[in-house]
């Protein structure tokens, strides 16, 4: 009876796990043009999101972007209004530098990292409240087409970087240009078991 109690609950946390976050949130709307194994080339609709920018090491970053884009939707806005969580999360690398006086930085020329939150599809530039921190900006982000390579884990360095190089040795096989830095997305929360990971690395194309 203990053996069958252990293995329920390990059932059922890995139930938790999986559908803990994996479709419980809207996502941005897109349409897939092609697609190979887990490479889709994709066309996004336009979405509006919130954005911060901090930098410092990926992972720190990513933290503390999210601690300021929590606070945003969790509801320190001009209207106190709560806002629904969407997914996934999206990190990417800026090519300028942020000064030694940005509260997050440690040292004066750090690699600076734009965190995007896209924003529930019934607000627009108008009806949307706006955050009361000046580190996040409102930004309307045109629809654009996209390739994306989608993996499970922990997204560590050497995964990402592994990704990415997959990507664009797909892209370069198809004839397709890249443009900018890659995009990391991340869709689950932080106790979601890394099997059950849905991590991507994105580039826009030309």
């Amino acid at each position: 009876m203990k053996r069958f109690t252990i293995i329920t609950l390990f059932v059922t946390l890995l139930l938790i796990a999986y559908g803990g976050f994996m479709g419980q949130y809207e996502q941005p709307k897109y349409s897939v043009l092609q697609s190979s194994s887990n490479i889709e080339i994709r066309q996004y609709e336009p979405k509006l999101v919130a954005e911060t920018v901090v930098s410092g090491e990926r992972r720190q970053a990513a933290d503390s972007a999210f601690a300021i884009l929590g606070e945003y939707i969790f509801g320190q806005n001009t209207s106190a209004t709560a806002i629904a969580m969407t997914a996934p999360v999206t990190q990417s690398q800026q090519s300028e530098k942020i000064a030694m006086t940005a509260p997050v930085t440690q040292t004066g020329n750090q690699t600076a990292w734009v965190v995007q939150f896209a924003m529930p599809s019934k607000y627009t530039t108008a009806t949307l409240p706006r955050p009361k921190n000046p580190r996040i900006t409102i930004k309307q982000v045109p629809g654009a087409k996209v390739a994306a390579i989608r993996f499970s884990g922990f997204a560590e360095p050497n995964q990402l970087r592994e990704n990415e190089a997959k990507l664009r040795a797909y892209l370069s096989q198809q004839g397709v240009e890249p443009k900018g830095e890659a995009t990391y997305a991340f869709y689950d929360g932080p106790f979601t078991l890394p099997m059950f990971r849905r991590n991507e690395v994105m580039l826009e194309l030309e």
